[in-house]
């Protein structure tokens, strides 16, 4: 894939075109994740919680499992937001319809920031900076990512498509291009945090696969914001596409390879 990168406001806007399709289309994160975050990043009942990007709730939902005293889910587009607060109806949960960049909270309100398949579409450091201020004494971030790939694993339905995607802009995720994925880019994800005066875990990855009929490939890449960027009818052919070529050269069965990353720094 080659072109230029969507700018990261895109993403503020690039998720919402259908809810419904995101929800079912985009895979859940594996449940070690949340195991990880309870020994790690304190997650348990009682805490308060912001959330990052909550789009649909793919994670609002397990945080939410852990009884929080509070959870606050930030969320820039509207139709994510009016769908989230319909799906998750819970006394202690609240959306807010806003950049994460204009969120007006007091200072170490939250004891726990988590941000899944999201943080890309910001500016890291400055981002980083602002939770770090959001966060009590001994707080934690989370920052999880479900990645498409890993340039390392081979990947047959990846390589087939790739020339579908010629000339396409690409997402600052780094998926499906030659650039480390951000949410594989370790050594970058340490280095913001310790700019941003955090005190950095290990990383955790989960390698897994993801197994999809042709009418799934259609609903997941329809989600994909470089796709969602494209004029309407240049969109549909290229998930016809996509469709057909599972069914024709896959028979009908397409496995994508899945890493699922999980960083945890404490504030300092």
């Amino acid at each position: 894939m080659s072109g230029d990168t969507l700018a990261r406001s895109f993403g503020r806007e690039a998720f919402g075109l259908s809810p419904e399709n995101y929800q079912l289309a985009r895979p859940p994160y594996p449940p070690a994740v949340w195991d990880v975050l309870r020994q790690r990043a304190g997650l348990r009942c009682g805490i308060s919680i912001l959330e990052i990007g909550a789009g649909t709730g793919l994670a609002t939902e397990h945080l939410l499992d852990h009884g929080p005293q509070r959870l606050l889910a930030v969320e820039p587009d509207r139709r994510l937001a009016e769908f989230l607060r319909t799906r998750l109806r819970r006394s202690e949960f609240e959306v807010i319809e806003q950049p994460f960049e204009e969120l007006d909270e007091a200072p170490q309100s939250y004891d726990l920031v988590v941000s899944a398949t999201a943080f890309h579409w910001l500016d890291a450091v400055p981002a980083l900076r602002r939770i770090h201020a959001l966060l009590r004494d001994g707080g934690a971030v989370a920052l999880i990512w479900n990645v498409f790939g890993d340039n390392i694993r081979p990947d047959p339905f990846h390589e087939a498509s790739a020339h579908l995607f010629a000339g396409h802009r690409a997402s600052p995720s780094g998926g499906g291009t030659t650039l480390t994925p951000h949410g594989l880019d370790s050594e970058a994800r340490l280095r913001d945090f310790e700019e941003a005066s955090f005190q950095c875990e290990p990383p955790v990855m989960f390698e897994w696969t993801l197994t999809l009929d042709p009418p799934a490939v259609r609903r997941l890449y329809a989600t994909y914001s470089n796709v969602v960027a494209l004029e309407a009818e240049k969109r549909e052919k290229l998930l016809n596409a996509l469709e057909e070529l599972a069914r024709a050269d896959f028979g009908g069965v397409v496995t994508r390879n899945m890493t699922t990353s999980v960083f945890i720094a404490r504030r300092r």
